[in-house]
């Protein structure tokens, strides 16, 4: 668990995409991916934070994402 400062912003994603589609995870050209936060924010997320989490299924559950002040990731966890 990350600890979490009152500085930090922290984003809430559900992801659902099937395995087909993760194959663009590993290509090159796809550095990274914009998901839309339950907030409804628009937040590029590199490609290899979702990578460790692609199982037979593809790319399930819910997830969050702490960034710091200078939009460093801290944390990009499964909570579901």
């Amino acid at each position: 668990m990350t600890n979490i400062t009152p500085t930090d912003t922290v984003y809430h994603f559900n992801i659902s995409v099937p395995y087909r589609m993760c194959e663009a995870l590993y290509q090159n050209n796809t550095p990274a991916v914009v998901l839309t936060a339950d907030n409804g924010l628009r937040v590029q997320v590199p490609t290899s934070r979702l990578r460790h989490f692609v199982g037979s299924d593809g790319v399930k559950g819910s997830f969050r994402m702490v960034v710091d002040q200078k939009n460093k990731i801290k944390s990009f966890e499964r909570i579901r």
